[in-house]
């Protein structure tokens, strides 16, 4: 994982529209960059809906929010349609940014061992800094912490 007060590395990525979006071009906002292991799972689906229901909260502290994983730009649209999400999906399925932020690793599960995301939240500042990472993210509350974070350091 990436550490705290380093320069967030610059992404360009598709979101659901096949539109580019580069990280760089939310310089003077914060950005929350979560990294997902995959469209409608549950934990996935329970976080994305989070932080869609938060996000006039994060809009009033100046705050975009950046949901990533390596799920198609179509699968993206599914997810956003079901779920009426309102974050930005972006798709990596050539792991650019998912190894850039170091969260593709080895995971074992039922004994079988094979590569994913690991849940991973970045806080980057408005000058493009990461000032906050969350490990192992829980998908239930991730978005309140990373919310109430925001909300401390800007008092």
């Amino acid at each position: 994982m990436l550490d705290v007060n380093i320069k967030a590395p610059d992404f360009t990525l598709k979101d659901k529209d096949n539109n580019d979006v580069s990280l760089s071009s939310f310089l003077g906002k914060k950005v929350v960059v979560y990294f997902y292991p995959r469209d409608n799972t549950p934990g996935c689906t329970r976080q994305a809906i989070a932080f869609s229901n938060d996000l006039e909260k994060f809009e009033k502290e100046n705050t975009v929010i950046i949901a990533i994983s390596k799920d198609s730009v179509d699968s993206h649209v599914k997810f956003a349609t079901k779920h009426d999400l309102k974050i930005l999906l972006l798709s990596d399925p050539d792991l650019v940014a998912i190894k850039a932020y170091d969260v593709w690793h080895e995971k074992k599960a039922y004994g079988k061992v094979s590569f994913g995301v690991v849940r991973t939240s970045y806080l980057i500042d408005e000058k493009g800094m990461i000032v906050q990472v969350l490990k192992k993210v829980k998908p239930d509350t991730n978005s309140e912490q990373v919310l109430a974070f925001i909300k401390e350091c800007n008092k």
